[in-house]
């Protein structure tokens, strides 16, 4: 049975992804920081899906924690077929208003760690001939006005880059582009005041969002955007001169 490893597990697009890749029989490996609520979790699942879950309990800001990760994912004895980098969080607020180790950590777990973890799954996908990486990226990489948008389409080139680097060699990268999702991510105190800003038409849900991530990935795409509104959009948002989005206010979230 294949195994999945998934970053930022414990909530929103990360649970669900290990949902329904259990569903699917494969049996995961959750990542987080949140070692209670993914040994909930992971009980839930093993109960009702029946396949093995394991908990690797992690704060990818913190270089030992990432290590560990990276560990988990050269075990030649236990190979992780499909890597999930979901891991991630918004600020809320312009880098004026943050430290500098507000962004130093935004930056650790939005940049240094899905291009740690992707170098060692492929490096090690590579060596069995087969294998995939999944990378969620956001529609604010399309935008020129916040860190986390800039972190996002670093995800974005990043994988591109990847999935050329990649060729032939029976591993894929896929990066998943959504848009506004409707999960606990906007429960933060900086970015609660989004779900009334924005109306019901503009969010997605997270089952809709992971299914079609993980249907890119069985088709070997390089980049998906789930939702036909948002891919409309990311081609509108080309044609803007990037004068005009810095001007918008900060998207933190897609």
């Amino acid at each position: 049975m294949a195994t999945a490893l998934i970053t930022g597990a414990s909530r929103g697009l990360g649970e669900e992804f290990a949902w329904q890749l259990a569903t699917a029989r494969h049996d995961v490996v959750l990542v987080a920081r949140d070692s209670d609520r993914m040994s909930e979790i992971a009980d839930t699942i093993r109960s009702a899906a029946g396949v093995e879950v394991e908990v690797l309990q992690a704060d990818l800001a913190d270089p030992a924690a990432l290590d560990r990760v990276a560990d988990r994912l050269a075990d030649p004895d236990r190979p992780i077929s499909l890597l999930v980098n979901n891991a991630g969080y918004g600020l809320g607020r312009s880098i004026l208003e943050t430290t500098w180790e507000d962004e130093k950590a935004a930056l650790d777990v939005l940049v240094t760690a899905p291009m740690r973890l992707s170098q060692v799954a492929a490096k090690a996908m590579v060596d069995r001939g087969h294998g995939a990486i999944l990378n969620v990226s956001s529609i604010a990489a399309h935008l020129a006005n916040s860190s986390y948008g800039a972190h996002k389409r670093w995800v974005l080139d990043f994988t591109q880059a990847l999935a050329g680097q990649l060729r032939g060699t029976g591993v894929s990268a896929t990066a998943v582009i959504p848009g506004l999702v409707r999960t606990e991510f906007h429960d933060a105190p900086d970015l609660v005041h989004m779900r009334e800003e924005y109306p019901d038409a503009a969010w997605l849900s997270a089952e809709q969002v992971v299914a079609s991530a993980l249907a890119a990935v069985r088709r070997k795409a390089v980049t998906v955007t789930p939702s036909a509104r948002y891919a409309a959009g990311a081609g509108l948002l080309h044609l803007v001169p990037k004068s005009l989005t810095r001007r918008s206010r900060s998207q933190r979230r897609g």
